[in-house]
């Protein structure tokens, strides 16, 4: 007698349906290894699974999905609210392959008065608003920051400098003379005078740039009439500083103080969405992003998908305008204001100043989608001529590029980095600080070797049956024969023998174009000069060379600035000040006897002891 096929598709979802409730609820559909396929809410649990249950009438994505099915999970709700907030909450801690997911959920860049020191800093700010002061975002980058805080230091001449930088001039520093900063450090500026200048520089990230530039009119006009010419000429200055910033900024509408503009456009099973943050009536710049879908959606539910997952840990303003309504826009704008603790608008505006926004972001969406295809079209090929070239199987999903670098085997690292049909994945890549104590300083095989162990002993602990897209399709190495023998080797004892790895040596002129390639148990070859695949993976190996010296300089800076006093237990910063002012260096607190260093102010006989035989063994 045989065992009878375990149900799937929709017969095991018709099982489901005999004990399911008509309550608000989350559901998750698994595959047979027990992973989840899609997850999704109801406002009724029961009326929305037998949708599922129907044999015919889907999209081709639902019935991937349904025929891929072998169990189910429920989650019951009080409310479609909750059930649509825990939908969001699974989504981005499994990644269903099925549902829409935001790829990029970093965090956004703001502008930070800090309050806590009588002359406040500006500066820029990440992550959690625990800071005491005043923050003005959030911007599109990094660079949309860098640019705004570079303008406030042009016209209102704030400090950007530290507290314990702030604490130790004696003198002004570059900024100062070239009218950067007001230079309150050495007393330039009195305290009432600077608290004026951080309240116009609020009110120009607030948008009120008028009334600024009106009363560094007056006080222009005041001081050249009390014949105080170089006031007057500072203050001139000021204002043709302000009026360029007012003359680049670029759309700066009037009727929005404050708004998130987001435009979605789809074409060929992709998407983009572009969100631009308008914030006092300017543009703090822009971003695209690329959600994944997992099929055929429609606009409006790719639009709620990415509002739910974009806002999530993100404060959304009072008023987001739309390219495309969300599915259910009356759920998602009672969601997100339960997120921010206040009403939040979502408008598909029709006419006016708020359309062209809005048609404006569309036209960027478009435009980028359109460069983001060609760009992908033109990766595909290069990776099915990488493939032709060296007689792969398939044409790789994933190439990871390894290289090291150190100085005579100081600071030595091993940098990966990664690329697919999408271009470089910056995500993935990842660095190597060299730990082997039995490497030989500058042993390229050493260094090579630990790193590829490293890298594949851990994807096999956290992903034995290669489930997931971690795992490579290709090694390129930096290097010849040598190299390549070695990694063939470390591959083999790991049980990982079929990932194909090729070498990348230059050849005996070691001239760009003149690469030889080499694979194990077979010739070294070459591509001819002008070949596409050439310079591809003449690309690769450079971003993997760069990306490992950059790595290299980094952890050497940080080795050059390190002080050995940052390894003894209990000697924090003030401490570590108080040490060195009293010894004046590292080397004289390592010499100093037991009671010297109790005699350095917060120093106490069972520290001193510490400090002691931190330094003695």
């Amino acid at each position: 007698m045989t065992d009878k096929p375990a149900k799937t598709g929709h017969a095991v979802i018709q099982d489901y349906l005999r004990n399911l409730e008509s309550s608000p609820g989350v559901y998750r559909m698994l595959d047979a290894q027990g992973a989840v396929l899609y997850v999704g809410k109801a406002r009724d649990l029961k009326a929305r699974v037998s949708n599922y249950a129907r044999p015919s009438g889907h999209s081709g994505r639902i019935t991937r999905m349904i025929r891929e099915t072998h169990s189910m999970m429920f989650l019951t709700t009080r409310t479609e609210t909750e059930a649509l907030l825990l939908e969001q909450n699974l989504i981005k801690q499994l990644k269903p392959r099925y549902n829409v997911l935001l790829r990029d959920d970093k965090s956004f860049p703001n502008i930070l008065v800090a309050k806590s020191h009588a002359f406040p800093q500006i500066k820029k700010h990440r992550g959690a608003k625990s800071e005491k002061g005043d923050y003005y975002g959030p911007f599109a980058s990094a660079g949309a920051v860098n640019r705004t805080l570079n303008q406030l230091q042009r016209v209102f001449l704030l400090r950007n400098c530290s507290d314990s930088t702030f604490e130790s001039r004696t003198r002004p520093c570059l900024l100062f003379q070239i009218k950067r900063c007001s230079a309150p450090c050495v007393g330039r500026i009195s305290e009432q005078d600077y608290a004026g200048l951080v309240g116009d520089a609020e009110r120009f990230l607030q948008g009120k740039t008028t009334t600024i530039q009106a009363n560094l009119g007056q006080e222009m006009a005041a001081a050249a009439e009390a014949m105080e010419y170089e006031r007057a000429a500072a203050l001139r200055d000021r204002i043709k500083a302000l009026t360029a910033v007012q003359s680049v900024q670029a759309i700066n509408p009037k009727g929005v103080a404050e708004a998130d503009i987001v435009a979605l456009h789809m074409e060929s099973g992709q998407a983009c969405v572009q969100v631009f943050f308008i914030r006092g009536n300017q543009s703090w710049g822009n971003r695209d992003f690329y959600p994944r879908l997992g099929g055929a959606e429609s606009p409006d539910e790719v639009m709620q998908a990415f509002l739910l997952q974009f806002y999530d840990g993100k404060p959304p303003p009072r008023l987001i305008l739309l390219s495309h309504g969300p599915e259910d826009p009356e759920l998602t704008a009672e969601v997100m204001s339960e997120r921010a603790g206040r009403k939040v608008e979502l408008s598909v505006p029709q006419r006016g100043e708020k359309l062209d926004l809005v048609a404006n972001a569309l036209r960027n969406a478009r435009e980028s989608l359109a460069r983001r295809m060609s760009e992908s079209a033109a990766q595909a090929r290069l990776l099915e001529g990488l493939a032709d070239a060296f007689e792969l199987p398939a044409p790789p999903r994933r190439v990871e590029v390894y290289d090291n670098s150190h100085i005579q085997g100081a600071a030595a690292v091993g940098g990966m980095i990664v690329a697919g049909p999408e271009g470089f994945i910056k995500s993935q890549y990842r660095k190597f600080n060299i730990k082997g104590t039995e490497i030989t300083p500058g042993d390229d095989f050493g260094m090579m070797k630990e790193v590829l162990t490293r890298r594949f002993q851990r994807l096999l602990k956290e992903d034995p049956d290669r489930q997931t897209e971690a795992w490579p399709d290709l090694l390129l190495i930096d290097g010849g024969a040598g190299q390549v023998s070695v990694v063939h080797g470390i591959m083999a004892d790991l049980g990982v023998e079929d990932i194909p790895v090729i070498g990348v040596a230059k050849g005996v002129d070691r001239d760009h174009g003149k690469e030889e390639f080499h694979r194990p148990g077979a010739r070294p070859m070459a591509l001819r000069m002008n070949d596409p695949v050439l310079y591809f993976i003449q690309r690769l190996r450079d971003e993997a060379h760069r990306w490992a010296i950059g790595t290299h300089r980094a952890r050497r800076t940080k080795q050059a600035l390190a002080n050995p006093l940052d390894e003894v237990s209990g000697v924090g910063a003030s401490r570590k000040r108080a040490l060195l002012a009293h010894f004046g260096s590292a080397k004289a607190v390592s010499r100093a006897g037991i009671a010297d260093l109790q005699a350095v102010d917060g120093i106490s006989e069972t520290l001193a002891q510490t400090i002691y035989d931190h330094f003695h063994g």
